[in-house]
């Protein structure tokens, strides 16, 4: 067995005394293991750092045996990534999630996706932004996915301020007003659908935004699993919380 593929480094663990397991993200074949001959030595380990771009060949006997990856570089981010703290939380907190898909199992839009954020973690404000996007695209892969286009009363799709915390559905100001209090705030940058028109999002926008996606992944997917959001999330958000308000003074 044999294949080549695009590939995002996740993480990587010891194996021996040269030898890793690498864990990437890939495009065609999705959440992927393997092991990386002289995976420690001075020229992989800049390679195989979180959050790289890499081109993939993975070989085995069996397509059930763990195999081998050979690993050559095409972007080397994570050293940039790893100037702010904003960045790495995010990089953390993204991997985590991709952990709760199966392995093997092939999310191609979820890669595109993924590359997108890692290539515009630089502002504070966008990086988490971007990690809320990339939240809901979670929530829709798995199944879970919430429907912001329209007022689930009314149908209209003006002036949508709320979601509604049991259907996932987005709610009209008008319609919403008498359970406001019941209701999840919709940020105003989730009403741009369009991933590469990112602009700086109000802390309050962001604020709301990780309370929403936490909300339905509680519901859906940790909480019936008995697990915790990644704490590097919560992380996150305090840093671009205190990056926001140093700005702003």
């Amino acid at each position: 067995m044999e294949w080549t593929d695009e590939a995002i480094v996740l993480g990587v663990r010891k194996h021996g005394e040269t030898t890793v397991i690498a864990e990437l993200m890939t495009r065609q074949h999705g959440r992927h293991l393997g092991l990386v001959q002289g995976g420690r030595s001075r020229r992989m380990r800049p390679v195989l750092q979180p959050g790289n771009s890499v081109r993939a060949t993975w070989r085995a006997r069996l397509d059930e045996h763990l195999g081998q990856f050979k690993v050559e570089p095409e972007n080397l981010r994570a050293a940039h990534l790893m100037e702010n703290a904003h960045a790495i939380y995010a990089l953390q907190t993204l991997a985590s999630h991709l952990r709760l898909l199966p392995e093997r199992d092939a999310h191609t839009a979820l890669y595109q996706t993924l590359a997108i954020v890692l290539d515009n973690l630089e502002a504070p404000d966008i990086a988490a932004e971007l990690v809320v996007r990339f939240e809901l695209a979670m929530l829709d892969e798995l199944g879970f996915g919430l429907d912001l286009s329209a007022c689930a009363a009314s149908g209209s799709r003006q002036n949508l301020v709320y979601v509604s915390p049991k259907t996932g559905r987005a709610v009209g100001a008008e319609a919403g007003r008498p359970w406001a209090d019941r209701m999840l705030m919709l940020p105003t940058f989730l009403l741009e659908r369009d991933l590469q028109r990112i602009d700086s999002a109000s802390l309050e926008d962001i604020e709301a935004g990780f309370l929403l996606t936490h909300h339905f992944f509680w519901r859906h997917i940790h909480g019936p699993r008995g697990i915790e959001l990644p704490p590097e999330r919560a992380s996150l958000l305090k840093a671009v919380s205190k990056h926001l308000k140093e700005t702003s003074a």
